[in-house]
């Protein structure tokens, strides 16, 4: 429906970026394989990440940094995941401290539908312990199969994060593993 705002200069102009950022984006719903190509991969490598309070990583379609959901702020939580409320800040913020994706699926799957704690996990990652990471939480690396992740806890365990990171680069490419080295939880 065109309003009469769009039709003003500025209004148009606006109609016309969301328009094509929307076509550019696409719906979300395509081709896993395409999405997870190497080049599609290599576009979530984080700007620099240090570890800090919110020590976020990973893209996401927006193309923002993942927030860790132990330690991102209730102000992180409102501001880069579309549509989040303060109750639900309140429901992630409650179950702290995440120590796996499932524990994240399960508690906040109280709340909301499958759908949307699957819409979630686009903007939040839960931080990796090397030697006690389940496959699921070892996945949300970028580029990380089912299978590889079996074979990283079959390799457990880790003296340091530097030797899982190791024995993960044989794995992924140096962009995925530029996002898995800020997943991981500090030892």
């Amino acid at each position: 429906m065109i309003r009469p705002s769009m039709l003003r200069p500025a209004g148009i102009l606006s109609t016309l970026i969301l328009a094509l950022t929307m076509c550019a984006c696409g719906s979300g719903g395509g081709n896993a394989t395409a999405n997870n190509s190497p080049a599609n991969r290599a576009a979530n490598v984080p700007a620099g990440n240090t570890g800090g309070a919110t020590n976020q990583a990973g893209g996401t379609a927006a193309g923002k940094a993942k927030l860790n959901l132990n330690t991102a702020s209730a102000n992180d939580f409102m501001t880069g995941i579309p549509g989040m409320g303060n109750k639900m800040v309140h429901e992630f913020e409650e179950y702290r401290p995440y120590r796996s994706l499932q524990q994240f699926r399960r508690e906040i799957g109280k709340y909301v539908s499958p759908e949307q704690v699957a819409e979630y996990e686009k903007y939040v990652f839960v931080p990796i312990a090397v030697n006690e990471a389940d496959a699921t939480t070892l996945q949300q690396i970028p580029g990380l199969d089912a299978s590889e992740a079996q074979a990283l806890i079959s390799a457990r365990p880790y003296a340091s994060n530097d030797a899982f990171l190791s024995k993960l680069a044989g794995s992924i490419s140096e962009a995925e593993l530029a996002v898995a080295k800020t997943y991981l939880a500090n030892q």
